[in-house]
């Protein structure tokens, strides 16, 4: 039976609206922290609205995205080691129906609020060339610390062909972290989301079915700022360094047989309030279903995965400009299942398409509207898909209105930040079913808040 990607929204957190409010007082008055790291604004004496659409991240801006290539050494040529930063996400969730039994150990049934998670960030550079993003988590609804998302690397400029020619290496813990572009899986929206509701059981491996549970090392390039070009190979954590990362359990759950490799091309092109960029990424990887080796034999995938980004921005100059994003993905995944197969009668290939396409445009990179609608369809299998229905298919739609009072150049300190978000996923086909599927929207309020140290 296939087990799901880690689900970025799933169970926890009992309590009432006054406790969200008073968890949203604490949060505003209490050290702010974010992913547009104020670690890396102090760097770089810019504030987070010069790299982060909406001033705060993931989403990246050109300038964010050179920053990230060149292995975030930028600086103003001043110390200000070490770059530690820390994030705090607190959240209220509501769900259309009660969740049975609670919404996750620890939890009500239903409206709950919960710290989702607390962050610790070295985030900057290490030498001259050499830069960092380290995460390390605690998240408030599993109870766990987990090492997070974790890019290291290294780049220099080079000349091919007498063009421009960008070469770096990363060691990192997830496919697609080390990525540029806000279409892929480690990046994407929703940026933030609830732990606390229902969400749908299939997922691709590389939408982080392996995130946090390997370690890889890669090389990038970017020739005459138009073709970017990245390949990893990625290797399975052990026992020992599981339990030291808080990865998932390594009894009882897929394990990974051997080497995964990950490709990635893409084209890009930035014509003056234009970005444009189209490409594709993908894995391979081997799967002991359940960490069952019995069989002798493994369940192979592979994922082919294209997207497209585009941004207009009204006014080049300005960081607080108006600005318009759009990402598109679409995730093709093939499976041999020999091994699963013969240890519990499932048809010998299975298939699952993923799509998810957003809009967003930021207001003076304070208030930013989002709209993304998303679908999972795959072929039926009674045995593999642990589902009512014996299907995967999921469609719906996710809303979001984020307000972002700080990180621009008038703010009153570059040391924090602050976003909060309403959201609202709605969904009219879950896991196979349309029946009934609406049970499962969930309005998601949420206080993200930055601080560097």
């Amino acid at each position: 039976m296939r087990d799901a990607a880690p689900s970025p929204v799933s169970r926890p957190g009992a309590a009432c609206l006054p406790a969200v409010a008073f968890a949203a007082v604490l949060t505003l008055i209490a050290p702010r922290l974010a992913q547009a790291l104020p670690s890396f604004a102090e760097q770089t004496n810019q504030p987070c609205a010069a790299c982060h659409v909406g001033a705060f991240g993931p989403q990246l801006k050109p300038y964010g995205r050179d920053f990230k290539l060149y292995g975030y050494t930028a600086s103003d040529g001043k110390s200000h080691l070490p770059p530690f930063a820390a994030t705090l996400m607190t959240s209220f969730t509501r769900t259309a129906a009660n969740q049975p039994g609670g919404a996750s150990r620890w939890f009500a049934p239903n409206n709950n609020a919960a710290i989702d998670e607390a962050s610790l960030y070295y985030a900057g550079r290490l030498t001259e060339q050499v830069g960092a993003f380290i995460e390390a988590n605690y998240d408030g609804v599993s109870r766990q610390i987990t090492i997070g998302k974790t890019d290291i690397r290294h780049a220099r400029d080079a000349n091919l062909f007498d063009h421009d020619f960008v070469l770096g290496i990363t060691l990192n813990n997830a496919p697609t972290v080390a990525d540029l572009w806000n279409s892929v899986p480690a990046w994407g929206f929703p940026y933030n989301s609830t732990k606390l509701a229902p969400t749908p059981l299939a997922a691709a491996l590389v939408d982080g079915g392996v995130d946090g549970q390997v370690v890889g090392l890669g090389a990038y390039a970017l020739w005459n700022e138009l073709v970017y070009a990245e390949f990893a190979l990625y290797q399975p954590l052990g026992r020992d360094l599981r339990n030291m990362t808080g990865a998932t359990p390594y009894a009882g759950v897929n394990r990974i047989s051997g080497a995964i490799p990950y490709w990635r091309l893409a084209v890009q092109h930035d014509a003056g309030a234009h970005s444009f960029q189209v490409g594709t990424y993908g894995l391979r990887a081997s799967i002991w279903p359940n960490g069952d080796q019995s069989s002798y034999r493994t369940d192979t995938f592979t994922d082919i995965a294209f997207d497209a980004n585009w941004q207009w921005i009204a006014n080049p100059k300005s960081v607080t400009s108006d600005m318009l994003s759009a990402h598109a993905t679409f995730i093709h995944e093939s499976a041999s299942l020999d091994a699963s197969r013969l240890l519990i009668g499932s048809q010998a290939t299975s298939r699952l398409n993923v799509m998810r396409a957003d809009v967003s445009y930021s207001i003076g990179a304070t208030w930013t509207p989002t709209v993304q609608v998303f679908h999972t369809q795959g072929g039926r299998d009674t045995a593999y898909w642990a589902t009512p229905t014996g299907r995967p298919n999921s469609t719906g739609a996710a809303f979001e209105l984020a307000w972002v009072p700080f990180g621009k150049p008038d703010s009153w300190s570059t040391r924090l930040n602050i976003r909060l978000a309403a959201q609202y996923v709605a969904y009219t086909e879950f896991d196979g079913s349309t029946r009934g599927a609406s049970r499962n929207n969930a309005l998601y309020l949420s206080v993200w808040s930055a601080l560097r140290f």
